[in-house]
């Protein structure tokens, strides 16, 4: 368990180091998973109408309700691997 732990941070560091910005719907998926590997399912209220960025990354986040934790570090770990590889 602490192996995929260390994985999800690394993983998290290597994102950081991209040469080139990945495209907005990769950059959502990838926030979506760090959310819920990190905190688990989607909380708080959703943003405002107007707050076009922050209802995106909601509803990306939104959309993983019900993934494990664990699943979504594999998710997010294997899709940082396949941009950085």
């Amino acid at each position: 368990m602490a192996d995929l732990k260390a994985e999800f941070e690394q993983a998290a560091e290597d994102i950081k180091k991209l040469a080139e910005r990945p495209d907005n719907d990769t950059l959502l998926k990838l926030y979506a998973l760090f959310k819920q590997g990190a905190e688990g399912d989607v909380s708080g209220p959703k943003p405002g109408f107007f707050d076009f960025v922050g209802t995106a990354k909601y509803e990306a986040w939104a959309k993983l309700k019900g993934t494990s934790q664990d699943d979504a570090k594999k998710k997010y770990v294997a899709l940082v691997k396949k941009l950085t590889g």
